[in-house]
């Protein structure tokens, strides 16, 4: 083709391409993509319908299931402001509208700031029916209308308009609100009217006495939705209120004082479902339950739920909230410095529950079992508090252990390992032990021991009658079977003797022990400085502690002793 032919075709083709448009087309099929697929969940879906009530000031929502009888269906009845015909045009059929750009940020009143935001609200119908018939009166019109949307329908219109039946009827100018009908039902099973009641408080935080939402089911009795029923089923244990507790956290964070709330915590670990914080911001859902970054290892984490209020998130103009209302934007700058905050207080958070459960076990423990675990750890050896206050620590603040297994556990370790127990494994008979255990907590071991001994002298010149004062001397014109026998009231099982030989190195060992332990124990206590025998360890603490054993064995050998 010659070129100059080429060039006038090449500039037809342009000339064409300049008469010609673009233009996006939108297939009805996208709005299922849209919303109607993040509204399929019925708690979800309710909740737009109620959050459309809120906007719209009713003070009264009722939500009626019905699945008796035929069709389920679903009615929502409302008793706000109402629509007009060109109300229901301009702003409900609308999809995508956004209240922001458009300056409608409060209700009707002025009174309540708006929830509603993206215009994709009314998609939640179709998530759970495929008809709906809304009845709508304009407060002081006296025109009521009604309108059907099809969902089948509005597919078939393709890339056309879709232009839903209605009609128009006069009817009393005090009636106002809106009444949504829902039929043709994609959901197969029966309604549980608790458990959506439970699950649609989860969703809220502004119902009080100017906006209450009630349900019922084939016309039973109605059930109020509040804010309480969101934590019908939790006891909590311990709670923390913000932004009190924000004291603790160490931020700079310039939204901290604005943040409101509760946390709680319980006594048993929560069910997955019902753990976490969850984010308000004028009082609809806008991040579900979570810990915000902080690692969930830590099995405190599973005895928390709450909520806080952030409602000045709805404030910024940038629109961080989700389609679905389930999370925030957190890569954003803002969101980023919110989550940095709620990160700390949760990490903060977590101390503080371990310190209140710690203390409110050992205060349950000492109460049932009479063991005060700050003083027994007090007086254990250095070496022995080490292995023990692990341990211990573990089963109070760690364990899954119920409260009767804690106190029953520590119980039996105090036993084992009570205070002093260099002391008490010796097992002091009782005589000697209250007149040396004073001394012995008090860490004065030498004379722990040397008023032991002095017990021993008191009990034989009492049970021998003999008043010697020497100690030496008594000892040795009493025992040996000479004043008092300490084997006389023993016998075979048969019945007869033991050896002579037997009783003798008995009643001698009685003798040269008691003796003993008056010359090698007594005596280098009252010649010699306590603090040199310590530090160089000629008698030391320990022989102390040997002395009180032996004591104790020679002290029960008395006690059983008899005139020969």
């Amino acid at each position: 083709m010659p070129e100059r032919k080429k060039q006038v075709l090449l500039k037809k083709k342009v000339a064409a391409a300049k008469g010609q448009k673009l233009k996006m087309s939108f297939d009805p099929h996208t709005i299922e993509h849209l919303g109607i697929k993040m509204y399929s969940n019925l708690p979800n879906a309710m909740a737009e319908l109620i959050a459309n009530a809120f906007d719209a000031d009713a003070k009264i929502v009722l939500i009626k299931l019905f699945d008796e009888g035929g069709e389920k269906r679903i009615e929502v009845i409302d008793n706000g402001e109402g629509m007009n015909f060109e109300e229901i045009n301009q702003k409900f059929l609308r999809i995508g509208r956004k209240r922001r750009e458009e300056g409608l940020l409060k209700s009707p009143s002025g009174k309540r700031k708006a929830t509603g935001k993206k215009g994709l609200g009314k998609l939640a119908f179709f998530g759970i029916g495929n008809n709906i018939e809304i009845t709508t009166v304009k407060k002081g019109s006296s025109k009521k209308i009604v309108f059907t949307l099809n969902w089948n329908s509005i597919l078939a219109t393709h890339r056309g308009d879709y232009k839903p039946a209605y009609k128009v009827y006069d009817c009393n100018k005090n009636l106002k609100g809106t009444t949504i009908v829902l039929t043709d039902l994609k959901r197969k099973i029966a309604f549980d009217k608790q458990e959506l009641a439970e699950n649609i408080s989860k969703l809220f935080n502004f119902f009080n006495t100017n906006f209450k939402v009630f349900i019922s089911l084939n016309n039973d009795k109605k059930l109020l939705i509040d804010n309480k029923l969101k934590y019908k089923t939790i006891v909590p244990q311990f709670q923390w209120s913000f932004p009190s507790f924000i004291s603790y956290i160490n931020t700079s964070y310039d939204k901290k004082r604005n943040i409101k709330g509760k946390i709680f915590s319980t006594e048993k670990p929560l069910k997955p479902g019902l753990r976490g914080i969850t984010l308000f911001a004028n009082g609809r859902l806008v991040n579900a339950a979570e810990f915000f970054g902080v690692s969930e290892s830590s099995h405190g984490f599973s005895y928390f739920t709450g909520w806080l209020d952030v409602d000045f998130v709805d404030d910024w103009p940038e629109d961080v909230i989700s389609t679905d209302r389930q999370s925030l934007n957190w890569d954003l700058p803002k969101t980023t410095e919110l989550r940095e905050f709620l990160k700390k207080a949760m990490s903060e958070l977590e101390r503080k529950w371990r310190e209140k459960r710690s203390e409110y076990r050992r205060k349950k423990i000492k109460n049932k079992t009479n063991v005060d675990i700050i003083n027994w750890f007090k007086n254990l050896p250095p070496e022995v508090l080490s292995n023990m206050e692990p341990i211990v620590n573990k089963i109070i603040e760690d364990s899954e252990l119920s409260d009767e297994e804690q106190t029953d556990v520590v119980q039996k370790l105090n036993s084992m390992v009570p205070a002093y127990p260099y002391y008490h494994w010796r097992h002091i008979v009782e005589d000697l032990r209250k007149a040396s255990e004073k001394y012995y907590q008090n860490k004065d071991y030498y004379t722990a021991f040397i008023e032991a001994l002095k017990r021993y002298i008191s009990q034989v010149k009492l049970k021998s009658g003999l008043k010697i004062s020497d100690e030496r001397s008594l000892i040795q014109a009493v025992f040996g079977g000479k004043k008092l026998s300490v084997t006389k009231k023993f016998i075979k099982r048969d019945g007869t003797s033991f050896d002579v030989k037997t009783i003798d190195n008995i009643e001698s060992g009685q003798h040269y022990l008691s003796e003993g332990i008056v010359i090698g124990g007594r005596h280098p206590l009252q010649h010699e400085e306590h603090i040199e025998l310590r530090e160089t360890g000629l008698f030391s603490e320990n022989d102390c502690l040997d002395f009180l054993s032996l004591l104790s064995h020679l002290f029960k050998r008395l006690n059983d002793s008899e005139k020969p």
